[in-house]
């Protein structure tokens, strides 16, 4: 199949790239550069740098790589920042997306996987979270990618339009290619990693006094290469219908204290850590089951065990120790 990624050059787009390479599909990353790395596509994938708000550019792509689907990675998914900058983040998630819908339109592409956010569901009432709970998202991050979805509902009803919506929370880990580098970092197990490498001074835990079994924050982290396949999964469905799916670890998930002492492990190094207050709106525990895509499509996530998830962050941070800084 011919697949469009959107954000192909961002952290998990780039890993979809390479799976959907590695499965034989053909594809053409899409992405403005604005926070990915030119450096992350593989050289079997086309690469097309423009915004999805050219549209010209867009239809054209569209056209002339003759795209079957669409995989939507691209998007702006700092929470804290959405709140300060709303219209940055309905600009960019929201209308930058029904740019995409309606170049997809006029070209009669009608399969799309989105990659959105459990954070959809705000403060869920109850764990793990399922696709039937009610979404209430806290901040505009969640709420643009919501709209965007209820949008999906609209075309589909009126143009025939087929999607997958994905909704995750963590994607954490790396391929020997494709790995975390965002500034600012704002991911935990970078961050701890960075702190065992000696270029970060500590690891700060907002908050231990939460009612899990040590005190933080309970989380799920899901490798982003089982992820990748999940996306990629999901469009097997697209002839037929559309569906919405949770991607989690499964289990318990893991807390901020037993993400550090993992990486403590696998690194054998020494991981500074302090202990500040809690942020405003941060939940004790979010979950995400992964029941209904893996009673649906058969979904197993291969590396889920934290060590395999943190020893190939630390292998890619090691490999790249300044992540894709001039290599673009």
């Amino acid at each position: 199949m011919r697949v469009l990624v959107t954000g192909g050059a961002g952290y998990i787009g780039s890993v979809v790239t390479e799976e959907l390479i590695k499965d034989g599909h053909e594809a053409v990353v899409y992405d403005s550069l604005y926070k990915g790395h030119r450096a992350a596509v593989i050289e079997e994938a086309k690469f097309v740098e423009a915004d999805l708000m050219d549209g010209a550019t867009l239809k054209a792509t569209l056209e002339e790589h003759a795209i079957e689907a669409v995989i939507h990675m691209a998007a702006d998914s700092l929470v804290g920042e959405s709140v300060e900058q709303p219209a940055k983040y309905y600009r960019n998630n929201m209308v930058a997306g029904l740019n995409l819908l309606d170049a997809m339109r006029e070209t009669s592409v009608t399969r799309l996987v989105f990659s959105s956010t459990a954070a959809t569901y705000g403060e869920p009432l109850k764990q793990p979270i399922e696709e039937t709970d009610a979404t209430a998202p806290t901040n505009p991050y969640g709420e643009s990618k919501l709209a965007f979805e209820r949008a999906l509902k609209w075309y589909e009803n009126a143009y025939g339009l087929h999607y997958a919506s994905l909704r995750y929370f963590n994607a954490a880990g790396a391929t020997e290619h494709c790995g975390e580098s965002h500034d600012p970092e704002t991911h935990l197990i970078p961050i701890v990693l960075e702190a065992a490498a000696g270029t970060r001074s500590s690891v700060t835990i907002y908050g231990d006094d939460y009612p899990t079994r040590d005190g933080t924050c309970v989380r799920d982290y899901i490798h982003v290469v089982d992820l990748a396949r999940a996306h990629i999964l999901s469009l097997n469905i697209l002839d037929e219908r559309s569906a919405i799916y949770n991607l989690g670890c499964g289990g318990d998930g893991y807390s901020v204290r037993e993400v550090i002492e993992a990486a403590r492990e696998v690194t054998g190094l020494n991981i500074p850590v302090e202990t500040g207050a809690r942020r405003p709106g941060d939940p004790a525990v979010l979950i995400a089951s992964s029941d209904k895509i893996k009673s649906e499509l058969g979904w197993q996530p291969a590396m889920q065990d934290l060590k395999v998830i943190i020893q190939s962050a630390w292998a890619w941070m090691q490999a790249h120790p300044k992540g894709y800084e001039g290599k673009r």
